[in-house]
């Protein structure tokens, strides 16, 4: 344990459970229901509202071999590939040959996926994908859906919700033992500003981080909460310098900021092609699938042409489509679309890449534990070793349902006795200086120019100096009297979580020197085999530095060292 915690007065109401689940999106909701189906009392805290989460915003669909001639083991390969070598290949196996039930588990629940005249699931194909086995909602609106059948099924079970609260950090007995979580809800319902739920298990489901970046798929919410509480913690992350570009989000401006709209992959599953000003598709001849290749090699293809060209945009072509399949298979897409002035059934669409998904995160094994007694992880927030250095695409919905059941049932099976959270230290030095709300935008633009989709030494060296110098004017005001001091808030907390996952992404990408997956180094073009299938372990030092190792081999080591 480190000790370090957020700048924040102290609880001022508490309750009690035997789960706290935090997150409200596929993983979390999943696991709330597994928790509580067995019994266990179980809290449910999102920042916003229930379905406010990452899921709802997931057009192209949840992938598993459920078609006709298609296998776990084909699912496999594909997600190895797709994975450039670091891929866990015993949790790849876990999602690929449980996924399948685990999807018919949410039907039951209550998700409609879109059917053929038959009856059977609809499946669709996206990059990286040698079959159909995408299942999808509602056209493109398969998130949304998924989120509706949880969300409906988490009301109808009764379950205690907080909603509008921020997770601010984990609790812990006089043992180092989960014991909790204080967090702070935003003036809504029963309780209000800093208060704890005390519970021996935690299941952090927060999502992504990609509002550290300028431009993202990311909701205004994804601000690695949950990665930076775990590193607070005492948690290890890995493979935080995976972070995935999708490569078509629609371009709206150079200029523009914060949650952009996707272009869904399946648009390209189901034909549509990448072409540059000319008309020219340039993905042919760079790989077997050509647009439909893994995403990094699909964003590294749009952002060479783009450099080729000088020009800020790419497009993407369907207008063969016709606007009868556009209304019915994309009406998402093409509602947003048509909202920005841009008509996909008479012209292309502009896009770019931007940032998408965290291949990496907390640190878990195969039942979700991370390194710290009694803390789970499940969905993006978590690494569990299934996206190796670029996940495959439509399999973070799958991630999410089949490691929060396994989550559930290892909680379930255990069921470890309440315990009463240790008194937690007021000294100073613990406590996390707060940056200015203001430093969420240089904080961005940071990481978007040394950290983007293109990276080399010296954007990562520039980019690792400006956040720590951001970091030390944070415990300067904290120091210093008067006006200076930043006051504990929602603004200021969510940039101190930003600061620190940026911190620790940046350490570990420039640790990184080799080009793997959606780690793009301009200096270091090539993988090195001979070094770099290793996993980039990182902790937060006393010092509250990230500290970096490297594993001996492909494989994580146990998150217990009894295990």
């Amino acid at each position: 344990m480190t000790g370090i915690r957020l700048t924040a007065p102290a609880p001022g109401w508490a309750i009690d459970a035997d789960v706290v689940v935090v997150g409200s999106g596929v993983a979390g909701l999943t696991a709330a229901l597994r928790c509580a189906a067995a019994g266990l009392d179980t809290v449910v805290v999102t920042k916003a509202r229930l379905d406010d989460g990452s899921t709802r915003w997931a057009q192209g669909g949840i992938a598993a071999a459920l078609g006709e001639g298609d296998t776990p083991e084909q699912h496999l390969e594909d997600t190895l590939v797709a994975g450039a070598g670091l891929c866990d290949e015993e949790a790849v196996r876990t999602l690929v040959t449980e996924g399948p039930d685990a999807v018919r588990r949410l039907i039951t629940t209550g998700a409609h996926f879109d059917t053929t005249d038959s009856g059977d699931i609809a499946l669709t194909r996206e990059g990286g994908h040698h079959r159909r086995r995408i299942a999808h909602a509602g056209g493109d609106a398969t998130g949304a859906e998924i989120s509706r059948a949880l969300v409906e099924a988490v009301r109808e079970a009764a379950l205690h919700t907080i909603e509008n609260a921020l997770v601010l950090d984990l609790l812990t007995d006089a043992e180092g033992r989960t014991a909790g979580v204080s967090l702070h809800v935003m003036g809504e319902g029963q309780h209000d500003g800093v208060g704890a739920v005390r519970a021996p298990s935690v299941v952090l489901a927060t999502g992504g981080m990609g509002q550290v970046f300028s431009a993202t798929t990311n909701p205004s919410v994804s601000t690695g909460d949950g990665v930076a509480l775990a590193l607070r913690a005492g948690a290890e992350v890995s493979d935080l310098e995976f972070v995935q570009f999708h490569p078509t989000v629609l371009f709206l401006g150079a200029d523009s900021e914060g949650q952009q709209p996707l272009v869904s992959e399946a648009v390209r599953g189901e034909g549509a092609h990448l072409v540059d000003a000319d008309g020219v598709r340039f993905m042919l001849g760079q790989h077997e699938l050509a647009e439909l290749a893994p995403r990094d090699i699909v964003a590294k293809g749009i952002t060479r042409r783009m450099h080729e060209k000088g020009t800020e945009h790419m497009y993407l072509d369907a207008r063969h489509f016709g606007a009868a399949m556009w209304e019915q298979r994309f009406p998402t897409i093409l509602a947003a679309c048509r909202s920005h002035g841009i008509d996909p059934v008479t012209e292309p669409i502009p896009v770019a890449p931007a940032a998408h998904y965290a291949s990496g995160g907390v640190r878990t094994d195969l039942r979700g534990r991370t390194t710290v007694p009694g803390l789970y992880a499940c969905g993006e927030v978590a690494c569990t070793g299934v996206h190796g250095a670029n996940r495959l695409a439509s399999n973070s919905l799958l991630e999410g349902l089949v490691f929060a059941e396994r989550i559930a049932a290892d909680i379930a099976g255990v069921r470890p006795p309440r315990t009463e959270p240790a008194e937690a230290s007021r000294d100073a030095d613990d406590l996390v200086p707060l940056p200015a709300p203001e430093t969420r935008t240089a904080i961005q633009r940071t990481m978007t120019r040394g950290a983007g989709v293109l990276r080399s030494a010296d954007s990562l060296a520039t980019a690792a100096e400006e956040l720590e110098t951001l970091h030390r004017e944070a415990a300067a005001d904290a120091e210093a009297d008067g006006a200076k001091a930043v006051v504990p808030g929602v603004d200021a907390w969510e940039v101190t979580n930003l600061l620190l996952v940026s911190r620790v992404l940046v350490a570990a990408a420039r640790e990184r020197e080799e080009t793997r997956g959606c780690h793009w180094r301009e200096d270091r073009p090539d993988r090195d085999e001979a070094h770099g299938r290793r996993h980039l372990v990182v902790r937060i030092g006393p010092d509250r530095t990230p500290v970096v190792h490297r594993t001996e081999t492909a494989a994580f080591p146990p998150v217990r060292p009894s295990d």
